[in-house]
């Protein structure tokens, strides 16, 4: 499997944020993953690195429920910046709302991103399918 420059895990629940890092650490598939918060840190972060002409993240864990930035508004933020690859997001969420699953399609037709929807929790099969660079 290909080596991921890296990945960043968006969500304010610590411990699908440890869950996700030890999946990925015992799979060697990166040696650098980002952790936010909220999406807020995470735009911030990203724009701060394309503004250094640095390299985002190629595989984002996204979720959507989340203070101060949730992942719809992160979603509409990032579409937004010059990323000249081609990113894979992952939308990682425990929820069963009609208007989330909605909300995923509408995104996926706004961008060239890959944008995929997994329900919690993820397990470890799983990690070699959403790592995939897009």
């Amino acid at each position: 499997m290909k080596k991921i420059n890296a990945i960043c895990i968006i969500d304010d629940d610590p411990i699908t944020v440890f869950g996700i890092k030890k999946m990925l650490n015992s799979m060697e598939i990166t040696d650098v993953i980002k952790t936010y918060v909220n999406g807020k840190e995470a735009i911030d972060d990203m724009i701060a690195m394309l503004e250094k002409k640095d390299q985002i993240p190629e595989v984002i864990f996204l979720d959507i429920n989340m203070p101060i930035m949730d992942g719809w508004q992160f979603l509409e933020k990032f579409i937004e910046l010059p990323v000249n690859t081609k990113i894979r997001i992952n939308i990682v969420t425990s929820s069963i709302d009609p208007y989330d699953r909605q909300q995923w399609e509408n995104y996926k037709s706004k961008t060239e991103h890959t944008i995929d929807f997994i329900n919690k929790p993820i397990r470890k099969g799983d990690i070699i399918e959403i790592t995939r660079a897009a």
